[in-house]
């Protein structure tokens, strides 16, 4: 008879690995709280670890007292709650129906997958953009990104392994159309992969800044992540500029402005796991193998 209080060798390989994958994520968030909340001196002598020295809240001062940088905050805010929902009902759309026996599905999942390795590059979207009078418009930060196709596929799969297709064709008989077995029977069924992907979207969209960077010249229209890198570079241009005019000391480092600016970016999107957490953990076992 097996012991199942026995802790085995296998047990200890498994626990101290999952200690190192804690303590690489954890301790490098750590050092950055640290240093957004350390004075000068102890940054520029590097003696800045897990816990601040000389505590300090001049950089979350100068964060917070940035009307721009509020402004900034609210709209990726309503961004990336829109583009996040208009993305899941486009992906759960498109995944339904090319689930399904849809004449042509090959075709189209080959044109879908092809996107995932070419693209037009850079000059070619920007003239996109320009062409379809999408630049300074709010719309420009969603429309470009509404799908992943690859988001679309983890989709598909799911639905393909988890959705039987018996109970798909009993709707069928008591009369349900179409929307209504994706209403009625799929997406009731299917709340694993759709906080998920729902999370992949939101990450994606907060995080993003590349698309704003290329497309966006108006300031009311700048995302977090836009403004957070534009005020770190202009931090550090006054720091040259002071150095070599009157070799003047900086107060403030960028890198205590850039560790306040990744806290005050990075603990909104933190605040969504722990809802998700449930269903984000179901997620991750999508496409394996049922008892």
């Amino acid at each position: 008879m097996i012991n199942k209080n026995r802790i085995t060798i296998f047990d200890g390989i498994n626990t101290f690995i999952i200690v190192i994958l804690v303590l690489a994520c954890l301790l490098p968030f750590l050092h950055i709280l640290a240093v957004s909340l350390s004075d000068s001196g102890p940054i520029m002598s590097g003696k800045v670890t897990f816990y601040p020295l000389e505590l300090t809240f001049e950089a979350y001062t100068r964060v917070f007292t940035d009307v721009l940088m509020l402004k900034s905050l609210w709209f990726t805010i309503i961004l990336t709650v829109s583009f996040t929902l208009l993305a899941m009902i486009m992906t759960t759309m498109a995944a339904y129906t090319l689930s399904n026996n849809l004449k042509g599905k090959k075709l189209f999942m080959f044109i879908i997958v092809f996107t995932m390795f070419f693209s037009g590059g850079l000059i070619p979207d920007y003239l996109l953009m320009k062409d379809l009078k999408l630049l300074d418009s709010f719309w420009v930060l969603v429309l470009p990104g509404l799908v992943s196709p690859f988001n679309m596929i983890i989709m598909i799969n799911f639905f393909k392994s988890t959705i039987p297709d018996g109970l798909l064709e009993a709707a069928e008989i008591d009369g349900c159309s179409d929307f209504g077995k994706l209403f009625k029977v799929v997406l009731p069924l299917s709340a694993p992969v759709l906080a998920t992907l729902s999370l992949f979207y939101a990450v994606g969209r907060w995080n993003g800044f590349r698309d704003a960077l290329f497309y966006i010249s108006d300031q009311s229209l700048y995302p977090l992540q836009l403004k957070l890198y534009q005020m770190v570079m202009n931090n550090m241009i006054s720091e040259v500029t002071l150095a070599e005019g009157a070799n003047a000391a900086v107060k403030l480092l960028p890198e205590s402005l850039k560790a306040a600016s990744i806290m005050f970016a990075t603990v909104p999107i933190l605040l969504v796991y722990p809802w998700l957490q449930r269903y984000f953990v179901s997620g991750l076992t999508l496409g394996s193998v049922k008892g």
